[in-house]
């Protein structure tokens, strides 16, 4: 009996694309990119709160992907996400992976302080016990959430789609460096730094215990007479970058530059970020930005065609490192 070829791209079907709730734009243009139309599903939501998915037409054998980001309503948005999955696994999809660009609870990644939980690595749980085979996200706040799955997975970054943006207009800045805001993002500012050439400088700042409020105390390095292009994973409730802001400009940096990849944007942050004078705000549609918190310095850029050229590759069992020379 000839043994089957597990790398076979075949025994998985053809690609099927669902979208949830909170990813539909995103998810429309990752269709766009692989010439594969959105499959139907019913999403409602009973008045007793309870969420119902049905599926417009068999799945049966296929290479299914639900696209969802976890972020406002979290909770809400998190249990639709378990809930298309276990529709599909019910189904008997062929394979099933969930394409997540902003995974919820990514902060409570480890026992900071007694009787506290990990979060992270129970929605991980969960995503696996819905009945995945495999994940996508982007840009994790930590490095060891990956090691929370048991299930294999691509745990994807945008800093190239904002690094290329940047190399592109950095002509235009006057002496640039590039600013962390905070220690635990160094690494990955330091690679951001790297990739354009750049110097980098550190925002210190300090957490008080639960208090979502970091308080920044000073800046490591030399912004004086330079444009500033201060980065970071997310921006929540912006309090964080909003005093870096602050800190760089009393330190005497010229224009400031804002680049994330989350645009969490939780109440105050709109205010926050209209309080200051940013040249631009740079980030992507990881999560789907309302109108009403799309600033006229702002410009997102899609991850569209990152995640669209992964699920090509992962069902066609190409290498995804290649993407990135690695």
């Amino acid at each position: 009996m000839t043994q089957t070829n597990l790398r076979d791209p075949r025994m998985y079907g053809e690609i099927r694309l669902y979208a949830g709730s909170a990813s539909p734009e995103l998810a429309g243009e990752i269709s766009d990119y692989l010439g594969v139309p959105l499959s139907g599903r019913d999403l409602l939501s009973f008045p007793n709160e309870n969420l119902f998915c049905r599926l417009h037409a068999s799945a049966r054998g296929q290479d299914a992907y639900v696209i969802q980001s976890t972020t406002s309503p979290v909770n809400d948005n998190l249990m639709e996400l378990l809930i298309m999955l276990q529709t599909l696994r019910l189904d008997s999809v062929g394979r099933l992976t969930a394409v997540v660009p902003y995974l919820c609870y990514s902060r409570s990644d480890k026992k900071d302080q007694p009787r506290v939980a990990i979060a992270a690595r129970l929605v991980a749980n969960m995503i696996e016990v819905a009945g995945t085979d495999r994940y996508m996200t982007l840009d994790l706040h930590a490095g060891q959430i990956q090691g929370f799955f048991s299930i294999p997975g691509d745990a994807l970054t945008a800093f190239h789609i904002l690094s290329d943006h940047f190399e592109q207009h950095s002509e235009n800045m006057h002496n640039p460096v590039v600013v962390t805001a905070d220690l635990g993002f160094a690494k990955k500012g330091r690679n951001f730094a790297a990739r354009l050439g750049l110097p980098i400088a550190f925002i210190e700042k300090r957490r008080q215990q639960n208090d979502s409020r970091a308080e920044a105390v000073g800046v490591i390095g030399d912004v004086n007479d330079r444009d500033v292009i201060i980065v970071d994973d997310e921006v929540d409730t912006a309090g964080s970058v909003t005093e870096a802001y602050h800190i760089v400009k009393d330190n005497g940096a010229r224009d400031v530059y804002l680049s994330f990849v989350h645009a969490v944007l939780s109440d105050p942050a709109i205010e926050r970020l209209q309080a200051t004078d940013f040249k631009a705000i740079v980030t992507t549609n990881t999560v789907h930005i309302p109108v009403a918190k799309k600033l006229p310095n702002m410009t997102v850029l899609s991850i569209a065609p990152l995640l669209a050229e992964v699920i090509l590759r992962a069902h066609e069992g190409r290498s995804v490192g290649e993407m990135f020379n690695e």
